[in-house]
């Protein structure tokens, strides 16, 4: 009984690893975006699209409704490129999220797009210039492109976006970005940059100036100290007040 146990079970694993060889995924475009934030972290999304035979539609159905697979359980069934690419994920990244998309059919086969996201640490440096105005420089150890004859490059297919906090000013970019491809230095009407397919981008740079709000910094403020005092930094500041409130009324009186 154990042995014929075994045998049917070992031939339902052949055939759902026949089945598995059987599907044919190709990646025809990825997308990623970085946005930046102003405490030097980024948010990431990554869309990547693929098209499939028809006889895979079915099995990607069914992987697709799969509880709990892991991004390296989608690498084993799509193909390789289906990782974070962009950035190095060395780097510190954090709550990421992968949602498989469904599938749009189509005369040949079917389309589908994964949809990644999470978020990096120390994607930027942080200098204070001035009352309220700040310096950033990307770090460009965080990302990780492939490698072509002369050095790192866009990979094919893919795109690259950039968004910097609104309100700031690129100060220096290379290689200059695709879109916008009239870019203006030194002005805040721009806050997102692109790169396409097979972009060099040898020497990445891009540095950048942003100006705190006068809220924000007295935000900040307030937030340091109670990160400092804890709830002590409440009581305080409801003392201050109240010791206002009291002198106030004493210079009326």
């Amino acid at each position: 009984m154990r042995l014929q146990l075994f045998v049917l079970a070992s031939i339902l694993s052949m055939l759902l690893l026949a089945g598995v060889s059987s599907a044919t995924y190709t990646i025809t475009n990825i997308n990623t975006t970085v946005y930046i934030n102003a405490n030097a972290s980024a948010h990431v999304t990554e869309m990547i699209t693929f098209v499939m035979n028809n006889d895979s539609i079915s099995n990607y159905n069914l992987d697709r409704s799969g509880v709990n697979l892991t991004l390296s359980n989608w690498e084993y069934i799509v193909g390789p490129d289906v990782v974070p690419h962009i950035i190095n994920q060395k780097m510190g990244i954090y709550n990421f999220n992968l949602l498989p998309g469904p599938v749009v059919t189509t005369y040949y086969g079917g389309v589908a797009t994964i949809y990644m996201n999470y978020y990096v640490k120390n994607v930027t440096s942080i200098n204070q210039t001035g009352p309220r105005t700040y310096l950033y420089k990307f770090n460009s150890s965080v990302l990780n492109f492939q490698h072509g004859s002369g050095g790192v490059v866009l990979g094919p297919h893919t795109r690259l976006n950039i968004v910097i906090p609104s309100g700031s000013s690129i100060l220096s970019i290379y290689p200059l970005p695709d879109v916008p491809s009239n870019l203006v230095l030194n002005s805040t009407n721009t806050t997102e940059v692109s790169w396409y397919d097979g972009e060099p981008l040898y020497n990445f740079k891009l540095i950048y100036s942003s100006k705190e709000s006068l809220i924000s910094e007295v935000s900040n403020f307030f937030m340091d100290i109670y990160n400092a005092l804890g709830v002590f930094a409440y009581l305080i500041i409801i003392f201050a007040v109240i010791i206002f409130i009291l002198y106030t009324y004493y210079k009326v009186h």
